[in-house]
């Protein structure tokens, strides 16, 4: 499984580098909002950082302007993956993008129908948003499981990117689920490394040493 971080802060993703842990990074309009200075800066130092793939997503809403901003972004950083909401307007940009050559991050996808459409639209990956179904009392992991069997169904190539983690619980199940690749923002990635047994082991282990 692929591990990404969501964010767009260089600082947190400099901490998650050092560790060998993720292989690209997911940012979106809230994310980007947050940090100070200009947001095509912020991107391609981002895409200096990671060698993998950067999503970054369109603002527009109608597909002929959803195309213009995808153009003007892959032409930031060779590593740029367009993110694309799911709507009727987004499923045209996400086809027209995938025929230019350009690859596309399916976003704010909430049921198996919206992901497959996005699939056969070309999607190279489609962003099932976990913890705001479970916001509304829906089992977002369940989504997870359907793309993963509906995918193998008809051996779509189209990736799932299992978004919107709150905590290691949805790291593991998303693992063992067989997603392609994940997203967290740095808290998840460190508490994936916590556990209070290895505390509790490297104090017994220094304290013992330190009798010798």
């Amino acid at each position: 499984m692929k591990i990404f971080l969501d964010t767009a802060n260089i600082e947190q993703i400099r901490q998650a580098n050092a560790l060998g842990a993720i292989e690209g990074v997911t940012t979106n309009p809230s994310l980007l909002s947050k940090e100070q200075g200009d947001w095509k800066k912020i991107i391609r130092q981002i895409c200096k950082e990671i060698d993998g793939p950067v999503s970054v997503e369109v603002i527009a809403t109608e597909s002929p302007a959803m195309l213009a901003e995808a153009r003007d972004l892959v032409k930031i950083a060779p590593n740029i993956v367009v993110k694309v909401p799911v709507t009727l307007e987004g499923l045209k940009t996400i086809k027209e993008l995938h025929l230019r050559g350009i690859e596309t991050n399916a976003t704010l996808v909430f049921s198996a129908n919206q992901a497959l459409l996005a699939a056969k639209a070309g999607a190279t990956y489609v962003s099932p948003f976990i913890g705001r179904l479970d916001d509304i009392g829906q089992d977002g992991m369940q989504l997870v499981q359907d793309l993963m069997s509906i995918f193998r169904n008809y051996d779509l190539p189209t990736q799932v990117l299992a978004a919107s983690i709150r905590n290691s619980s949805h790291f593991f199940q998303a693992a063992l689920l067989g997603a392609d690749a994940i997203t967290i923002p740095l808290g998840v990635l460190f508490e994936l490394v916590r556990h209070p047994l290895t505390d509790s082991g490297l104090a017994k282990f220094l304290a013992d040493w330190a009798k010798k």
